[in-house]
């Protein structure tokens, strides 16, 4: 970061100064408001909370004393609680057993005073440097991990890391008691489309496909790209009947929309299968997904375009045409 950038970024930084001695807050705010830092103080450590997660700084000046106890246990329960916060101890206490004791202690830095304004800025800045790259340092991480769990073609969650979402919402289900269903779903006869068009109109319809699932889930959703032609979407709290309307929805949304792309354009439709947990049961990702994918292949079987449940008999599982919520389309 240069200077110039540095100058730039302390006006968008906020930092909480703690001193119960007027005169001595007095003298650290005066330079950071010269700076262009946001700042304001505070006597007393214990509204520093309330005032940290409401206002939010970046940088929180504490006041030092080696031989008052609550300075310690102040700094520790700010360093515990703000991992992210630099802290900064500001101390008239030189000495070397003071200076190792707030490091330790989780202190960042330590200034002793009288100080000069300008080193005291400067190693403000020094802070702000290093937040910056932390701060980059940690957007490049969610990008890459982006990278990793997003599908590049249709945006969707890819299957990386799908089993984990859902072996967690199963497990927020069944301490809840509420429902999760999965759905699965495989768009009929594609193979006409890389047969009659380029496969560049195939990938297109793919993300096509991916935005029209986008539309109809909801951001506590976890919508994924299963493989090739096939979707996946986990539904949490969201018991068969809402999977059945939600599948219905899908299908319904596929089956209307003309995929058009320059002089290309097709109508095509889905199948689609979906299996719901119960309240208060023990059951896998994978037990689940396969449940929804034996209803996908029964879709298939009678004919396509339409949505199947799998559904628990009283005399074991069975998956067949008496299934009460399925619905049969004309393929």
């Amino acid at each position: 970061m240069t200077d110039k950038q540095a100058q730039v970024s302390s006006r968008k930084q906020r930092v909480l100064v703690i001193d119960n001695d007027p005169d001595n807050m007095a003298i650290a705010l005066e330079p950071l408001k010269w700076e262009g830092f946001e700042a304001q103080g505070i006597s007393s450590a214990r509204h520093a909370p309330s005032i940290i997660e409401g206002w939010q700084p970046q940088i929180v000046i504490l006041a030092w004393d080696p031989s008052n106890k609550g300075c310690l246990r102040n700094l520790r329960r700010l360093r515990e609680r703000y991992i992210a916060i630099s802290l900064i101890c500001l101390s008239d206490n030189p000495s070397t057993d003071s200076i190792i004791e707030a490091l330790d202690n989780g202190a960042d830095d330590y200034i002793v005073k009288p100080f000069f304004p300008l080193e005291f800025l400067a190693r403000l800045r020094t802070h702000m440097r290093i937040r910056f790259l932390h701060e980059q340092l940690v957007g490049a991480n969610e990008r890459l991990k982006e990278l990793v769990d997003i599908d590049d073609l249709t945006g969707l969650y890819n299957m990386r890391s799908l089993y984990q979402r859902l072996d967690f919402e199963l497990e927020r289900a069944k301490r809840f008691g509420r429902d999760v269903s999965v759905v699965m779903t495989d768009m009929d006869n594609f193979k006409e489309v890389n047969d009659g068009h380029d496969h560049l109109f195939g990938s297109f319809v793919i993300s096509e496909v991916g935005k029209l699932i986008k539309q109809v889930t909801r951001n506590i959703d976890i919508p994924a790209r299963y493989g090739g032609d096939e979707f996946l979407i986990v539904l949490t709290e969201t018991s068969q009947e809402g999977a059945h309307q939600f599948c219905e929805r899908l299908r319904e949304g596929i089956e209307k929309h003309l995929f058009k792309s320059g002089d290309d354009e097709i109508k095509l439709t889905m199948s689609v299968g979906y299996a719901s947990s119960r309240p208060g049961e023990f059951i896998s990702s994978k037990t689940l997904v396969k449940r929804a994918d034996h209803a996908l292949y029964l879709a298939k079987d009678l004919g396509r375009n339409q949505t199947c449940a799998w559904i628990p008999h009283s005399d074991g599982i069975q998956i067949g045409k008496e299934l009460p919520l399925q619905k049969k389309k004309a393929g």
